[in-house]
């Protein structure tokens, strides 16, 4: 749960392509954990990952746009119309 805050814009995105909403300026870790219980899995065995140091440098928030390329997501601003995966597309590298 978030707190109620005001004048700051909604802004929609899709995640796994399900329909999320977050608020402007958010990050896209935030974004993501306000709407899922997880960032992804971990790509070493069955472990949740929902980011460590929020600052870009453990490598821990990876996510995937739809087209293919990663993104940090403790390091990116949430935008309207983003369309984000917790793994890689098939056939990724």
């Amino acid at each position: 749960m978030r707190l109620t805050e005001k004048g700051r814009p909604l802004v929609r995105f899709r995640l796994d392509g399900a329909d999320c909403q977050a608020l402007s300026g958010d990050t896209v870790l935030t974004a993501v954990l306000v709407s899922a219980p997880a960032v992804r899995q971990s790509e070493f065995g069955p472990e949740k990952r929902a980011g460590f140091c929020l600052m870009g440098a453990c490598q821990d928030c990876w996510l995937w746009y739809e087209d293919g390329g990663r993104l940090r997501a403790c390091s990116t601003l949430i935008a309207d119309g983003m369309q984000l995966r917790t793994a890689p597309p098939e056939g990724w590298r």
